[in-house]
Parts: structure tokens; C-alpha cells; sequence
């Protein structure tokens, strides 16, 4: 009996694990959004461009596996299409050569199958991916469980019948001792509580000061899925400083009056919607605009005091992302030099209404792109001390330069 219960189990976590990994497989939806989804949209052109109908691209599927694994090897062909795709976004793609040929035709299936996310089904704004929230993690639970099951009744299978064998050849049993009181359980007990306490303890003061997702409510609703996303206003023209200077700088209320004195309602079709899904009053926030800027409305003109100065407040905007103070980041050296886009570091701003902290901004996360980031290198006079990688270039050994390869790894890049 314990046999056929045994081996009814296993049969049961065989299939299950063999359905599992066909899922994962082919999970063209959750590799589009760890992989693709910060610089693409199926429907429109983003950071890079948009990737619906690519499975027709005219080089065939092979070019694309090829582009996705390794774009700089492509491109040092000569290969016109991808010199045409660097020149207009100005950005060379990240290479992913984890993926494997099967993971990519399961990207592109997810992107030729989308459709674009109607407003009453609440999926929100038309084009916009929506997040995975399907999870395979309650399978690997019930697979667990199952297995803890399995070694149960297996342990107190072979217990029982060593009891009775030994009752057969008239061997004298040992007593039975409860679990908690057996020495090796509580060895490993103890062991486990220690492991368990200690990771706990070091990775949370790993994580202190940091604030992945950290989402704070503002003082105005400032929707950047309507200036940045609708209105394709640029990020330079509010964040002036991320090109010019070290901070990105937020803007003040005279460069939001520029458009917002001709503009004192809000019209548009996208719902202003909070976090907690509490609808906005686009208007009234415009409002709320007008009195830290001190300007009437119905006047068209800025209210004065008797001196002549005009009646306005700062506003208290509360700062998201936040970098220790022994950390050195340079915006215009990434925006102007790097050519970093925006998304790289904030993810798909465009796309939000209420700004979160994207990336974990972790010295691994930093050093990671600094180790995958390739730099302008060839035709660049400001590298020409590097002659060993113009040699390498030259000789084909070598086909891109990183920044980690020009020192972007060294401890006083950053902390200095």
C-alpha cells in the first residue's frame, strides 16, 4: 500500500513539474516584461521601437535572434538595418545572450498576439503592457508541500515496518521518542533558526536607505502619463539640469505656468488616478497650481503684494529617488554623455501617473549596467589613449568597449 501511495505521488510531482517548466517556457508575456518591457511597447515606439509585427522583419527570424543575443556584433557587420536603428534612437540595444532562441519566438508571439487594453476593462491606457500578475509561485508551493508530504509518509512507512519486522524475529523495540525532544531535530532546529536570523539581519542592513518602489503622495497630482506620455512634452524641458549638470533639477512653478496660463482645465480622456484607484480632479489640481504660483485666474495676471513682488510659495515637492551622501552621480555625464535614456534608471515614466523609485539603485544595480553599458568608442578623440582596444577593434578581437573596461568599476569613480 505505501508503495502504490508513493509511487502514485511522484507520478503526480513528475506531472506537474513537466507542466510547469512547458509554461514557463513558453511565457512569452512575463520575459517580454523582465526583458523588453522598460524600452518597448508592442503597440508604439518608446525607448527603441515598437515590436509588434517584427516575427515579419525582412532578414527572417535569425537576424532577430541574433540582434536580441548580441547587437553590437550585428552592427560591426555593417548590417544597414541595424545602423538605421542606432541612428534613430540613438541608443544601442542591450544584448541578452541568456535568452535562447525558443525564449525570444515566445517574446515575439506575445507581442504579435497583444491588443491594446480597452478603458472598461480597467487595464488601463491603450498601449500600455500591463504587469504579469499571474504567478507560478503557488505551484512550487503545492510541489513543496507534496514532497514534505511524500518524506512523511515514507519516514513513518519505514518506521512501521521496522517495528514489525523486529517484532517478527522477537528484536526488542526501541521506545519511540517525540520529535521535539529528539537532539538531532533540535540540532537542526537550532542550526536553521541561526541561518534563517542571520540572512534576515544581514539583508536587511543591506537594504536600509533604500526605497525600491517607494511612491510618496505629492502636494500637486502631477501626472507624468500626461506630459510626458499624451503630450509628449520632453523630459529637458522641465529637468533642464540632466543634461547641464550633476542634479536633474525639479522644475519650478514658472516653467509649469508657461503652458498653464493658457491651459486651466484639464480636458483630456485619460482618468487621473491614484495609487489607491481614488479618481482626480485634473482641474482642481491646476488650481492648486495657480496659488503656489500666485497667479489669478481670472485676471490673467500674477498677484502682487504692495511692494510689487509677487505672492508666491515653493512647492514642497517630496523627493522619491534619494542616493547616499558618499555617492557621486552625475546626470549629464550619463543623459549627455552616456546617452542613457530616461526609462534606463526611472522605467516606464511615460506610462505613470504617480512616479515611483523604479530601480533599486544598489551599488550590484550600478556596477551591472556600468559592466553591460557600451560606450561611443570608435571615431571618439576623447578615448584615443585607449590604443589597445583601437588595436583590438581594428584586428576584429573585439567588437565593443563597456564602461567598466574604461574604469567604470573602480571604487573612485564613485566615492570620492
Amino acid at each position: 500500500m505505501f508503495r502504490k501511495i508513493a509511487q502514485s505521488i511522484f507520478t503526480l510531482i513528475i506531472a506537474l513539474l513537466f507542466c510547469n517548466f512547458s509554461a514557463v517556457a513558453q511565457d512569452g508575456k512575463a520575459l517580454f516584461m523582465s526583458n523588453c518591457a522598460s524600452c518597448h511597447n508592442p503597440l508604439k515606439d518608446a525607448t527603441g521601437p515598437a515590436l509588434q509585427g517584427v516575427s515579419g522583419h525582412a532578414h527572417g527570424m535569425d537576424w532577430i535572434h541574433k540582434w536580441v543575443k548580441n547587437p553590437s556584433a550585428v552592427i560591426a557587420t555593417g548590417d544597414p538595418h541595424a545602423k538605421e536603428l542606432v541612428d534613430k534612437y540613438k541608443v544601442v540595444m542591450t544584448a541578452f545572450p541568456a535568452l535562447s532562441d525558443a525564449d525570444i519566438d515566445a517574446i515575439i508571439k506575445y507581442v504579435d498576439e497583444y491588443k491594446a487594453p480597452t478603458e472598461d476593462n480597467g487595464a488601463g491606457p491603450a498601449g500600455a503592457p500591463q504587469a504579469a500578475t499571474d504567478s507560478s509561485g503557488w505551484l512550487y508551493t503545492f510541489i513543496t508541500l507534496v514532497l514534505v508530504a511524500l518524506m512523511i509518509v515514507l519516514w513513518r512507512a519505514n518506521y512501521g515496518l521496522r517495528r514489525v519486522a523486529n517484532e517478527k524475529e522477537g528484536l526488542p523495540n526501541e521506545k519511540e521518542i517525540p520529535f521535539y525532544r529528539n537532539k538531532v531535530f533540535i540540532a537542526i532546529a537550532v542550526i536553521l533558526v541561526f541561518i534563517f536570523s542571520g540572512y534576515w539581519l544581514v539583508n536587511g542592513a543591506i537594504e536600509l536607505g533604500r526605497q525600491q518602489n517607494y511612491q510618496p503622495e505629492q502636494p500637486i497630482f502631477y501626472s507624468h502619463k500626461v506630459h510626458a506620455g499624451v503630450n509628449q512634452i520632453n523630459c529637458l524641458y522641465c529637468h533642464a539640469g540632466a543634461e547641464k549638470s550633476r542634479h536633474a533639477m525639479v522644475p519650478s512653478p514658472n516653467i509649469c505656468m508657461n503652458c498653464h496660463k493658457q491651459i486651466n482645465e484639464y480636458t483630456g480622456k485619460e482618468k487621473l488616478v491614484t495609487a489607491e484607484g481614488k479618481e482626480v480632479n485634473g482641474t482642481e489640481e491646476i488650481q492648486k497650481l495657480y496659488k503656489y504660483a500666485g497667479w489669478d485666474p481670472e485676471k490673467k495676471e500674477y498677484i502682487r503684494d504692495a511692494n510689487g513682488n509677487i505672492v508666491a510659495h515653493p512647492i514642497a515637492w517630496t523627493k522619491i529617488h534619494n542616493l547616499p551622501d558618499h555617492v557621486y552621480f552625475n546626470h549629464s555625464q550619463h543623459v549627455k554623455v552616456g546617452k542613457v535614456q530616461c526609462q534606463r534608471c526611472h522605467g516606464d515614466i511615460q506610462n505613470m501617473d504617480e512616479v515611483y523609485q523604479f530601480a533599486p539603485l544598489s551599488m550590484g544595480w550600478c556596477v551591472n549596467c556600468h559592466r553591460q553599458t557600451k560606450v561611443q568608442f570608435a571615431d571618439n578623440k576623447y578615448y584615443s589613449i585607449f590604443e589597445k582596444y583601437h588595436e583590438e577593434m581594428k584586428a576584429g578581437k573585439r567588437t565593443d568597449v563597456t564602461v567598466q573596461d574604461i574604469g567604470g568599476t573602480e571604487c573612485m569613480k564613485c566615492h570620492y
